[in-house]
């Protein structure tokens, strides 16, 4: 039986699977990202080694970002200036269609995620819905009607400008583009700078918690208000961290101080803010069902 490969390329971890969705994902491997060249060899390696047992189809990437999107422009599936050391200017799409020989389909990594709990997840049956990773960075991916709403680029939420006081927090932010952006404050380089070690060594009552919770609550309250989801899912590395959904979900109450009514009170706010239903997998899920959608539209379209 042929497969999929699903590859999710995160700024700290790149994830592998095989199959076409949940129910067959099998041959999971995780690899740390490092350069381009040693982490992609690794990539192809994998899917070669599988390859040698089973026929794969085709290729589903969902990369940490900014990353080209328009097809058939010189950038797309190309990494952009980006914040991860050494790989702006990647041709992730391309080195992997030569090397492996087999299409391959790309979008955020943020965007397959959201995809990913829109097919088989807690977003499964909502026609507009968002999927917010925060690790090595902070980013957002929007579906609507099971499809990543983009425009000249895809949303870069991650680098939004926040509210803050300066007596409260005077850490000058880690972003080497823009210093105190959001993912300068609140992501997880930011959280081990501030702290000296990195987020998962911290205790629930660290004083970084409430701070990083009130940034992101932020970015809730912003996406609320401007783009309206029916559902956020709030995943990654640094996302995870015990007790920071459940600040987080406090603080947008707070901030948004009723305007919204549909997400007022504890259980509707606790369905809005979701921690991923598909676990770790959400991105590589994503990746596959990418490739899987490419190969269906392929064949109707042959």
């Amino acid at each position: 039986m042929a497969v999929h490969v699903g590859i999710e390329l995160g700024g700290t971890r790149t994830r592998l699977g095989f199959g076409s969705g949940p129910e067959d994902l099998s041959g999971f491997v995780e690899l740390q990202t490092t350069s381009p060249d040693e982490t992609l060899g690794r990539v192809v390696a994998e899917i070669r080694a599988v390859a040698q047992r089973t026929p794969v189809v085709g290729v589903g990437v969902a990369s940490f970002g900014p990353i080209g999107l328009t097809p058939g422009s010189a950038d797309w599936g190309r990494i952009l200036s980006t914040p991860k050391s050494g790989w702006s200017g990647t041709p992730v799409a391309n080195l992997l269609s030569q090397a492996l020989d087999l299409p391959v389909a790309v979008t955020t990594d943020v965007a397959g995620a959201a995809l990913a709990e829109g097919r088989w997840g807690v977003s499964r049956g909502l026609g507009l819905h968002a999927y917010v990773t925060v690790g090595t960075g902070i980013g957002v991916g929007l579906v609507r009607d099971g499809r990543p709403m983009e425009g000249v680029s895809h949303p870069e939420a991650g680098h939004i400008f926040v509210a803050r006081e300066r007596a409260v927090d005077p850490f000058d932010g880690v972003c080497p583009f823009h210093g105190d952006c959001l993912e300068g404050l609140a992501s997880g380089p930011a959280v081990a700078t501030r702290a000296g070690r990195p987020g998962e060594e911290l205790e629930p009552d660290d004083p970084v918690w409430p701070i990083v919770a009130d940034y992101l609550a932020q970015l809730m309250v912003t996406l609320t208000l401007t783009v309206s989801p029916e559902r956020i899912v709030v995943g990654g590395g640094l996302g995870r961290a015990p007790g920071l959904l459940a600040r987080v979900r406090h603080k947008t109450a707070r901030r948004l101080n009723g305007y919204a009514p549909h997400v007022a009170g504890d259980v509707a706010l606790q369905a809005y803010l979701s921690p991923p239903g598909l676990g770790t997998s959400s991105g590589v899920l994503g990746a596959l069902l990418l490739s899987c959608d490419a190969e269906d539209a392929m064949r109707r379209n042959a």
